[in-house]
């Protein structure tokens, strides 16, 4: 039988980056269990922290707290003494002026993003409100996420050769412009899949635009501040009213549970918590249950400086050193500055073929390391593809 799908889901239920980029993660780690993923988000298995992981889940068998994890359903906002204890954490260690009414637990920040943009921006009355993202490249994941034309919009960067072969991304404040119908700013910081992280000036500077305009600014926190802390700047954003932070336990090595926190004005929390109970009815409890003891101390806090960012920063440098190494001064490149996050943003000016087919070159190899290197590829050929101009696209990996 041909089924006839509507507007919103043939948007939804079509190709779309995002997708491909989890169907080869997901692929080549299903059937490669050797690879070394070197693509898209995967956080990696550090003994330490994936220790810290099973102690927990030991208490929690052996105190009988899986039981009620597992039992019974929480609010759709999340568990209210895990939102309570996560902005008291915020307070003491962020010195951020928060309370539980200001937190939002929601099944992902992935999730929280497509109500976030569905919420604020679309056909609003007799008029279309948008999504402006004011720095390219941005995350891949964001591109299919409007439910309706023309939804998004954004700013091609103000590139800087910061050293020989190397470049950063600012954003361009010349060309920025706040128009009558953009409803929020989004960034993530740090980007993926540059690892760009904004100068405090620019996240002032954004900041100073969007209280002006009367719009939220919303910082995507996946990477970065307050953990799992993959900022090699020392750069943290402090929340204030007006703004929404996403933070994710899937950096820290939580992806499996699917849980982030939305910080916001209380208003956006009570809609947020409102949509997650139409499309989710609930949130999954592990995650909170797993990371609410440590909460009350500077377990998290440590965490990212003292054994996640540098295990990262230890590998981006190693890579960094193969790349010199191979392609010496053959070949016009340049990295983008390492700022944070877990990527590598490789830019080949000149490059003769369009960056996804060198993805599909790199998938059809028989290497499992090259193949794991496709969604790399692919993370920033489809993105900058469908983000920015055709002609630097073709330029970009």
């Amino acid at each position: 039988m041909q089924t006839t799908f509507s507007d919103i889901g043939l948007r939804l239920a079509g190709p779309s980056g995002i997708q491909e980029l989890m169907d080869d993660c997901g692929a080549a780690l299903t059937t490669h269990p050797d690879m070394r993923m070197l693509g898209g988000g995967q956080p990696a298995a550090i003994p330490q922290v994936q220790q810290l992981w099973r102690e927990r889940m030991r208490t929690m068998l052996d105190d009988g707290s899986i039981d009620r994890t597992l039992l019974n359903y929480d609010p759709p906002g999340g568990n209210p003494l895990f939102r309570e204890a996560f902005a008291t954490f915020l307070k003491r260690e962020c010195g951020w002026n928060v309370s539980s009414e200001n937190i939002a637990v929601m099944p992902s920040s992935q999730s929280a993003c497509f109500l976030l943009f569905n919420l604020l921006a679309g056909q609003t009355g007799s008029s279309k409100r948008r999504i402006l993202f004011p720095l390219l490249p941005e995350y891949i994941g964001y591109a299919n996420q409007s439910l309706t034309d023309g939804q998004f919009t954004a700013c091609l960067p103000r590139i800087v050769e910061t050293a020989p072969h190397e470049i950063k991304y600012h954003v361009d404040f010349d060309r920025l412009r706040i128009t009558p119908d953009i409803a929020a700013m989004c960034v993530s910081c740090p980007t993926n899949p540059t690892g760009n992280v904004l100068t405090q000036n620019e996240f002032d500077s954004l900041h100073a635009l969007a209280d002006a305009h009367g719009i939220p600014l919303i910082i995507d926190n996946a990477y970065g501040h307050p953990f799992p802390g993959v900022i090699h700047s020392g750069f943290q954003p402090k929340w204030q009213p007006g703004m929404i932070f996403s933070i994710s336990m899937s950096k820290v090595g939580l992806p499996g549970v699917r849980t982030a926190m939305i910080v916001a004005d209380p208003h956006i929390v009570k809609a947020l918590s409102n949509m997650n109970a139409v499309v989710s009815l609930a949130n999954g409890n592990l995650g909170q249950a797993l990371l609410m003891p440590l909460l009350a101390d500077d377990t998290l806090i440590k965490l990212g400086p003292e054994v996640i960012r540098p295990f990262y920063r230890e590998r981006s440098d190693f890579a960094k050193s193969v790349l010199a190494s191979a392609f010496g001064e053959r070949v016009p490149r340049a990295l983008h500055a390492q700022e944070g996050a877990f990527f590598l943003w490789l830019w080949i000016n000149g490059l003769p073929i369009h960056s996804i087919a060198a993805s599909k070159s790199a998938k059809s190899s028989s290497s499992p390391a090259t193949t794991s290197l496709t969604a790399s590829i692919r993370s920033g050929g489809i993105h900058t593809n469908a983000c920015a101009s055709p002609t630097r696209s073709r330029s970009t990996l």
